[in-house]
């Protein structure tokens, strides 16, 4: 093998055969790191939005593919450690509730660490659920973690309360 300097870099003249198996090798990684580009089309917090978008519209499938099977859900106290458990208890509620108001985002966060992000938002929630007059504000965290289907969310922490009253 013969070895020479070119623009002070170092270059190893190899056999053909020996190029060619790199370049397969360096194809291959270049594929397979845009496949997982490609898994990460959307953003957490779109993920976010796409969750309440389904529960909105009443399209549980969606609502639940965007969840981790081993999600855990706090919401007034209570908590839901699965998929499957949420499905089973508040998914119906939860939309019966979102058809039933307006979500209105006025402050949104999002960061990323890795696989891992966060989204944090404030909102106020108002209509009419169960013949009461709804007007709360809330946070909401959900974190997410990129999976090999995409992002996914890992957990949600919803907190609301009474909006104060407005000053007209």
């Amino acid at each position: 093998m013969e070895k020479r300097t070119v623009n002070k870099v170092r270059v190893l003249d190899q056999p053909p055969k020996r190029a060619l198996a790199y370049v397969l090798v360096a194809g291959a990684v270049l594929v397979a790191s845009n496949e997982s580009v490609a898994q990460e089309t959307d953003a957490p917090d779109d993920v976010v939005r796409a969750f309440h978008e389904a529960l909105a519209k009443g399209d549980s499938t969606t609502a639940l593919s965007l969840l981790a099977e081993d999600v855990v859900i706090y919401e007034a106290g209570g908590v839901e450690t699965s998929r499957e458990e949420y499905r089973s208890h508040h998914l119906a509620a939860d939309i019966a509730f979102a058809r039933s108001t307006e979500r209105e985002v006025s402050l949104e966060r999002s960061g990323r660490g890795g696989d891992l992000a966060w989204v944090l938002s404030r909102s106020t929630t108002t209509g009419t659920f169960r013949e009461q007059e709804i007007h709360s504000t809330g946070t909401e965290t959900m974190l997410l973690e990129l999976t090999s289907d995409g992002w996914r969310i890992r957990h949600i922490h919803w907190s609301n309360r009474r909006a104060p009253p407005s000053e007209d």
